[in-house]
């Protein structure tokens, strides 16, 4: 494959870039913080629309952005039907949980357990997020150095990976320093713009490539050789190895979007930034509803890919072939196409649409504020309150600490990917719904019955991670479990591991006090 040199024009825009950032970041940091709800919660003060594009930029990610155009361009736009899940599951967390969480005038999400279960029930799921959060942002990271790396050095030399890794921390790291969640949300309405922004353009580069007018290119998607449309959006097959099928879409994908919008601490702190439970709802709702043309977008490219490199018939020049590896490793459809044949300017562009979708700065605001609020304030508050502009310092030292931690994971991605047999990055990149498993359980348990003990908590919440783990390749080649696991797609995987955590809470018999609380 022959890849396209990093032109001077192409690291004008980048440097724009990071212009861009540095003004969005300095104008976020001027109002004064009195407290740790100023750091964390932007004092409640965010507009709902922010809000709404904020938790769009968290929810999408250089995987979005690379790897979407891969669905319809090998198959169809089934992938859109995930949207029905992520409506049906913002209805849930803000018909339930938001009141909740507005009424005790939560920062972490965890809180509710500590008044509905124990503090250390809290503690064992602020563990659990921080855990499935460190290595689902280093991995995060990992895959935007990649990227970054190709482009930009158009190698994976481990030095260049590790460089861009760096630089993107950085990037993350002081947008996140010194104005906590006001500077993230504002930095990520810039990154929303940038990544939608350079996936329009791209839109119109393959449009101009492509000299078969719009009608043909309708009947190439609508009726391919192979048969089956690839513009079909609704699958009824009940096979479980569909991961998009609309079974899915209202069964594993509603566990999936209710616990990320509701219980993963990234997606849920914007939405306790509005003033109100009813605005961030509405926010919810908003991001949901944005999302929809946005995942159009990166499938329409997939499309067009699609033209371009499979229906030569279409085309009057022969482009050329797509490589499924660069240098050892996997690169999807999209990122070959970036290597290869987007020029000068676009080039850059694109590089900035790749780094704003990777950007690392919401999972370090969310991480900090639940290290701080749900570890580190309790401790030291054991004596006694503290100044609160104590704990915006070490909300800032969370935030570097934590980056280091991410940083470090990202390196480790990298020689694990290397120099292991196992497909720890397979893991990795869905680790979050390991840890979704058990909390779904425990919050179904506390929200939903009167049952559930500290020890029930616990419990769930590790049996929730290893029933997911069962169905990952790697577990089932060691344990030697039936091969038709593989097969079954991952909504699945969280319906079972919800099932089988929320069993485990219900054993636990709850405190007489709690009950007579109304908890």
């Amino acid at each position: 494959m022959h890849t396209l040199q990093f032109t001077s024009l192409d690291w004008s825009i980048l440097i724009g870039y990071v212009l861009v950032l540095a003004i969005a970041g300095y104008a976020s940091t001027r109002r004064n913080m009195e407290n740790a709800d100023d750091y964390f919660l932007a004092s409640h003060r965010a507009p709902t629309w922010l809000v709404a594009v904020s938790v769009l930029s968290t929810v999408q990610s250089t995987a979005t952005f690379l790897g979407v155009p891969d669905n319809s361009f090998r198959g169809n736009y089934t992938y859109l039907t995930s949207v029905i899940g992520a409506l049906i599951g913002a209805w849930l967390v803000a018909a339930i949980l938001m009141p909740r969480f507005y009424a005790m005038g939560a920062t972490t999400v965890y809180e509710l357990l500590e008044a509905r279960f124990s503090p250390t029930a809290r503690r064992a799921a602020g563990a659990m997020y921080l855990v499935g959060r460190v290595f689902a942002s280093g991995a995060r990271l990992y895959l935007a150095a990649i990227a970054v790396s190709m482009i930009l050095f158009l190698d994976v030399a481990p030095e260049h990976i590790i460089v861009a890794s760096f630089v993107l921390l950085v990037f993350g790291l002081a947008f996140t320093f010194m104005g906590g969640l006001n500077s993230v949300i504002w930095s990520d309405l810039v990154q929303v713009v940038l990544y939608v922004g350079a996936a329009i353009f791209v839109v119109l580069f393959l449009l101009s490539k492509i000299p078969a007018p719009a009608t043909a290119i309708y009947t190439a998607l609508a009726y391919p050789p192979s048969g089956a449309s690839k513009l079909q959006v609704l699958d009824w097959t009940l096979d479980l190895a569909t991961p998009f099928s609309v079974l899915a879409a209202v069964t594993g994908m509603v566990l999936i979007n209710a616990a990320n919008s509701g219980l993963d601490q990234d997606t849920t702190q914007r939405l306790l930034a509005c003033d109100s439970a009813r605005q961030g709802s509405r926010a919810l709702y908003w991001s949901v509803l944005a999302s929809i043309p946005v995942i159009l977008i990166f499938l329409f490219i997939g499309s067009l890919l699609y033209i371009f490199y499979e229906r030569p018939d279409l085309m009057t020049t022969i482009p050329g072939q797509i490589a499924p590896t660069f240098q050892g490793e996997k690169i999807t459809v999209f990122m070959s196409f970036i290597l290869s044949e987007i020029p000068p300017g676009l080039r850059g562009f694109v590089t900035v649409g790749v780094i704003a979708a990777a950007a690392i700065n919401s999972g370090l605001i969310s991480m900090a504020a639940v290290a701080i609020n749900d570890f580190y304030r309790p401790f030291v508050e054991r004596n006694g309150p503290r100044n609160e502009r104590h704990f915006i310092l070490a909300g800032r030292l969370a935030t570097v600490i934590l980056g280091i931690l991410l940083f470090l994971m990202s390196i480790v991605c990298f020689y694990w990917q290397r120099y292991s047999d196992i497909p720890l990055l397979e893991f990795v990149l869905g680790v979050m719904a390991f840890a979704y498993s058990g909390l779904l359980g425990v919050y179904i348990t506390a929200v939903f019955s009167k049952r559930g003990s500290t020890a029930s908590v616990i419990a769930a919440l590790a049996v929730g991670f290893v029933v997911v783990m069962l169905f990952q390749p790697f577990t089932i080649d060691v344990l030697g479990l039936p091969e038709a696991l593989k097969k079954i797609a991952f909504p699945w995987h969280l319906c079972v591991g919800v099932t089988v955590s929320t069993l485990v809470c219900l054993i636990g018999n709850a405190n007489k006090e709690v009950i007579d609380a109304g908890y």
